[in-house]
């Protein structure tokens, strides 16, 4: 049966709307917010994944061109391929807010599918997809522990905006994605205008007002046509031996770990892995000796590690000590550096702890912009921030391949955080592209490279408004209510019970943030907690970069391209064309630059060679140039006629010269005075109507300048 349900949400309805597609999911919906409209899916697999420990949820957000009316650009290739960087975001905000409320002891595969059928350039589609996928989890037969709703909010002329639009969105200064409930939040995605820690908590205490609404409309549709809730099919014996197994591992952990990983600092990776490492081995022997079975100890030393997390968090908690010895609020070392490599147009190398990234910057001409065409971004993309996450940087071998869902995700997040202090296009014309290379990863390998590329962006002399860093912001809890925010998170310390929370940013706010869990949300304590530490821990951060370099350089690198750019006629462009684009290839071969032309006659000539440069600005001016009255130029003969003589005073452009104008005195043959070919010097004394303009060389006084 089809029923509807509505919402009246930031002055516009949201139409959920279950019963009409996809009937053999295990549940469907629409949503529908404007006439952009999504579909959500989601079905479980009828059989357990037998020897797995982890729970397999795939989340997929699928962007279909028809829903924008597209057809895709290729001419060769006319069907969607893999996913563009967009729709791989707007999946992994999905998914990281509707993962924690899963029953990990699940091994049947879920997947969640949003599909956007319509989409009205207006209404982003990934709020409508988060609300479409907690939507269709509920009214499922699934054990999910939900429903939570997803809200964005703006801030424009300093009031919260409800979904903005689009084009509100450019007049916000801040653009926050929320997920959750009236009381925790369970994800966040920000990217901001450098606005203060206040003013962000304030715009999640906002969103958490609204999500309300949202989470009420929910369980009224679950009540309605929700299904009842399977129970997850487990055999009762073998749950029981395991339950055995994990409090043998368990009072084995609580022996080893105060004592084998605690008691002496481990300040290295390393280390505490060789330490865990010996633990399981010891763990194995003792197992041995107890004369259980191979296939239990496997299922032993299967979840070794993350019962080692999770008591690891219990213990930071319980005796206020980290593993590795630091303050809840203390930063690992820190080191930055510019200029390492001598061929690049920027560098910045950061280090923290053992995390380490070296960034480059490359400039480029306003030509090598990206192309976007996606279903809901078209247009060119000025600044790219690239990331890299090679095996080697973990310490294992692996296939290289192209950038993972992960590596999209935290080249993007590092990109937000960046984009709020570039200088506008108009005082900084290049395309700006910043690769990042982790070259060794222990905690928030993403907020480094936010650290990095800042500083490479400020060694290529790249005129930020100011340098950004960010940090990684963990957190050890309770089911009792109990926390700790641990400042600058690293391996271990991201267990059960923990937290994510990214936050970059100037000295004088943020310009982005992103959070996802391990609990049920986070309370708005933790939230104001966080945001203020994780502050703190940014100015020193900031400090340390600015040891290495405080500004931008003022000059750019000796490698980077030199941009001029001026103005010329609109009715000129096509003289500098030329047919068929004669006359601008002719430009490029002969100078190597580049030129690019926009509609309204703005001109930028791009080289890495000065005298190429200046050649053809000069070749240009001069094809653009408009012969005045009174002025000398000097030109070559090319027509001869028995009334007078043709002369070029421009490129492609003539004078006339009157045989009576040839000379002081009267002149019976004009090639008495000129032939074709010869350099003569001539004045402008009139531009007819026509355009037509008539010289002389008789009234041109000796020693006069062209």
């Amino acid at each position: 049966m089809i029923k509807k349900f509505e919402l009246e949400l930031g002055g516009k309805k949201l139409i959920v709307e279950t019963g009409k597609f996809a009937g053999q999911a295990n549940g469907s919906c629409t949503v529908q917010y404007g006439d952009t409209l999504v579909l959500g899916t989601v079905v479980m697999s009828g059989n357990i994944r037998e020897g797995i420990e982890f729970f397999p949820l795939m989340v997929d957000y699928e962007e279909r061109l028809y829903a924008a009316g597209k057809i895709k650009g290729s001419r060769f290739i006319k069907r969607e391929g893999r996913p563009s960087d967009e729709a791989i975001l707007s999946g992994r905000l999905v998914d990281r807010a509707i993962r924690p409320f899963f029953d990990e002891k699940i091994r049947n595969d879920i997947q969640v599918i949003v599909s956007t059928l319509s989409w009205d350039q207006e209404n982003d589609s990934d709020i409508p997809a988060l609300i479409a996928a907690s939507v269709a989890l509920s009214i499922s037969d699934i054990p999910w522990n939900g429903p939570i709703a997803g809200i964005r909010i703006g801030d424009i002329n300093g009031e919260f905006v409800i979904n903005p639009s689009y084009e509100a969105r450019l007049k916000s200064s801040l653009d926050l994605v929320v997920a959750g409930t009236s009381e925790k939040v369970c994800m966040v995605e920000a990217g901001a205008e450098v606005v203060l820690e206040e003013r962000m908590l304030e715009a999640i205490k906002f969103a958490q007002k609204h999500l309300k609404s949202i989470q009420d409309l929910i369980k009224n549709i679950q009540k309605e046509v929700g299904k009842e809730k399977m129970e997850i099919k487990v055999d009762e014996e073998k749950m029981a031996e395991k339950e055995e197994l994990k409090k043998k591992v368990v009072e084995f952990l609580k022996e080893k770990l105060p004592t084998d990983l605690f008691d002496t600092a481990k300040e290295t990776k390393l280390s505490r892995k060789q330490v865990l490492n010996k633990i399981k081995g010891d763990l194995e022997e003792k197992l041995k000796s107890e004369s259980v079975g191979k296939d239990k100890r496997k299922d032993a030393l299967g979840i070794f590690y993350q019962l080692a997390e999770e008591e690891i968090s219990r213990i930071t908690l319980k005796n206020k000590k980290r593993v590795d010895s630091r303050a809840f609020d203390e930063i690992r070392p820190l080191s930055a550096e510019v200029a390492l490599l001598p061929r690049t147009h920027g560098t910045g190398y950061f280090k923290r702890g053992e995390t380490h990234v070296l960034s480059a910057v490359t400039l480029g001409a306003p030509g090598d912009e990206q192309t976007l065409d996606s279903m809901e971004l078209s247009g060119k993309k000025r600044f790219m921030h690239h990331y890299n996450f090679p095996p080697y940087s973990v310490g294992e071998a692996g296939p290289l391949r192209g950038p993972g869902r992960r590596e999209i995700g935290h080249g993007a997040l590092a990109e937000r955080a960046l984009m709020p202090v570039l200088p506008k296009t108009e005082d900084f014309p290049y395309t700006i592209r910043v690769v990042s290379e982790v070259l060794s990863s222990n905690g928030s390998s993403s907020m480094a490279s936010t650290c990095a590329s800042s500083l490479a962006l400020m060694d290529a002399g790249v005129p930020l408004k100011d340098a950004v860093a960010g940090i990684a912001m963990g957190l050890v809890s309770d089911n009792e209510g109990n926390f700790k925010v641990l400042t600058d998170l690293q391996d271990l310390e991201d267990g059960k019970g923990g937290m994510d929370f990214k936050i970059a940013g100037t000295k004088a706010g943020i310009t982005a943030m992103q959070m996802d869990t391990k609990t049920d949300g986070l309370t708005i304590e933790i939230v104001k907690e966080t945001l203020e530490a994780g502050r703190k821990a940014r100015i020193k951060v900031l400090e340390e970069m600015n040891k290495a370099i405080e500004a931008p350089r003022p000059e750019l690198s000796q490698y980077a391209p030199r941009i001029i750019s001026f103005k010329i006629k609109v009715d000129k462009i096509r003289e500098v064309i030329g047919p068929g684009g004669k006359v601008i290839n002719e430009i490029i071969d002969s100078t190597g630059v580049s030129i690019d032309i926009e509609n309204d006659g703005n001109v930028t000539v791009c080289s890495a060679i000065p005298a190429s440069l200046d050649k053809a600005v000069a070749w240009i001016k001069s094809l653009v140039q408009e012969a005045e009255v009174g002025q000398i130029y000097e030109g070559k003969v090319v027509r001869i006629m028995n009334f007078g003589a043709f002369v070029e005073i421009l490129p492609h452009k003539d004078g006339m010269v009157h045989i009576s104008e040839l000379a002081p005195y009267r002149v019976k043959e004009v090639t008495d005075i000129v032939k074709i070919g010869d350099t003569v010097k001539v004045k402008v004394i009139e531009i007819d109507e026509q355009g037509r303009v008539n010289l002389s060389m008789k009234q041109v006084k000796p020693g006069e300048k062209v």
